[in-house]
């Protein structure tokens, strides 16, 4: 099986939820198979430090993972129009990997979630899409072949997935964003297979 790694960044669930979809969509690929990971937070306090293991839902990443993934899904909510720092610094130590070329010429998908629906859907993925770009990876997004594109009335664009959650992430992932999130899975999945041949 080819590994496809899903990671994200969580603070109310959507993104987390949103993941979740798009490995759904990796998982719909033959051969292909989702590795979720998470980052913990990023504390103000120099002494703290996060679990090892998280209480709940994905494990914490490790830059092997990085070197063992055929492809990258990103997903992060939007702070200000750009991803959320526990995300960021995380890239922001994969010096390693960008020495090694050990991304260089997988295939990357960005996705995102935003309390309001003008909250900077585009720009966080945008941003997203910079440092994989450094590490040489191949972006894919979502084509208006996907129907859902022309219809949805909350997130979706084709840069990558997107969800409008709400000020207080009341709002659940409507229809089309869910299939929206599968499609770019899949996608991805079959770019990677293709690529890793």
């Amino acid at each position: 099986m080819r590994d496809v790694l899903v990671l994200y960044y969580s603070q109310r669930g959507a993104v987390r939820d949103m993941a979740r979809l798009i490995a759904r969509g990796i998982d719909e690929v033959s051969g292909c198979a989702a590795r979720l990971r998470t980052v913990p937070k990023v504390s103000a306090v120099c002494e703290a430090i996060a679990p090892v293991v998280p209480d709940a839902g994905a494990p914490y990443v490790e830059l092997q993972d990085l070197e063992e993934c055929v492809g990258l899904a990103l997903g992060s909510p939007t702070r200000f129009g750009n991803m959320a720092a526990p995300l960021k610094y995380f890239l922001d130590g994969t010096s390693p990997q960008w020495l090694s070329g050990a991304l260089a010429g997988k295939p990357a998908a960005v996705f995102t979630s935003t309390g309001s629906l003008h909250g900077g859907q585009e720009s966080t993925l945008l941003s997203m899409m910079l440092p994989l770009l450094h590490h040489g990876m191949l972006i894919v997004g979502v084509p208006y072949t996907a129907p859902e594109l022309f219809t949805t009335a909350s997130g979706g664009t084709p840069y990558g997935a997107s969800h409008w959650a709400g000020p207080t992430g009341e709002r659940p992932i409507t229809e089309e964003e869910r299939k929206l999130c599968v499609t770019l899975g899949r996608r991805l999945a079959e770019a990677a297979s293709r690529l890793a041949r």
